[in-house]
């Protein structure tokens, strides 16, 4: 966590653009959503079936995903965790429920177990969690975090989900997890490499990577509807003296001071 100055000494042949950062990170985690958008075509299909025998779909009907989460957590090196979680009251015998499995310290795949007994649990309603309120409430993929992600992993966390729809209705989200040093660790040796300190927000101005020292991540930044901003113009829009850059259709926007960002002096 914090701020990472440019490395010492990089001269101007070692100086990228906005536009190179934005695409790096659009590059790193535009695969995560693509296996995100797979479970929940792979959910919807499911339930779909289920609905179409007039039955309301129960717990064990999700074992049908499994494989195919199994599968997607061996072949993507930076998903940690990934699955779908119900809607309230989708399903007939539990009220909520996480189809979530995870990687292990040894690299196996395993099953997240978790009480969600109202009486007992404080994770019981996960509703007001961004990554499952962003996607139901816009109707779009969402990035949340950074975060300690208490419910899964105890670790500072990215989640990345997508709406899961039937017939027009909301059934739950599809999601998959990023650990934050395994995200910095692909964007930020770029990062570094601009001309000036710049940092990446989420669509609630909650700051996933920067190389400035005003904004650290995990901090706050407040400005505009973000969630706007990767359906404007590609160059970004400039709000309250800095540049507000797309990075493609990822939920996250390249912070940076105009007249640097892209004249690296190469």
């Amino acid at each position: 966590m914090g701020s990472s100055p440019r490395p010492a000494g990089a001269g101007p042949d070692l100086l990228v653009t906005a536009a190179d950062v934005a695409a790096r990170v659009r590059d790193t985690l535009e695969g995560v959503f693509d296996a995100v958008r797979g479970i929940s075509d792979d959910a919807a299909a499911l339930l779909t079936s289920v609905g179409g025998g007039g039955q309301r779909p129960v717990t064990n009907d999700l074992a049908e995903l499994r494989p195919g989460l199994q599968s997607r957590l061996t072949r993507l090196e930076l998903v940690s965790g990934a699955g779908f979680v119900a809607a309230p009251h989708l399903l007939a015998d539990a009220s909520v429920w996480l189809e979530w499995w995870q990687i292990g310290a040894g690299g196996e795949v395993r099953p997240l177990l978790l009480d969600l007994d109202p009486e007992h649990s404080a994770y019981s309603d996960y509703t007001h969690w961004d990554w499952f309120a962003l996607a139901r409430d816009t109707g779009r993929r969402a990035v949340a975090g950074p975060y300690v992600d208490y419910l899964c992993s105890d670790e500072y966390s990215l989640t990345l989900s997508v709406p899961v729809t039937v017939d027009g209705r909301f059934m739950g989200v599809a999601a998959a997890d990023v650990y934050l040093s395994h995200f910095e660790a692909a964007v930020m040796p770029v990062m570094q490499r601009l001309p000036a300190p710049a940092f990446l927000v989420n669509a609630r101005g909650r700051v996933a990577a920067s190389t400035c020292a005003d904004y650290l991540t995990g901090a706050l930044f407040k400005g505009p509807d973000f969630a706007a901003v990767p359906t404007g113009p590609a160059e970004g829009v400039e709000y309250g003296g800095r540049r507000l850059r797309p990075c493609g259709d990822i939920p996250l926007i390249l912070v940076t001071n105009p007249g640097a960002e892209d004249h690296p002096g190469k």
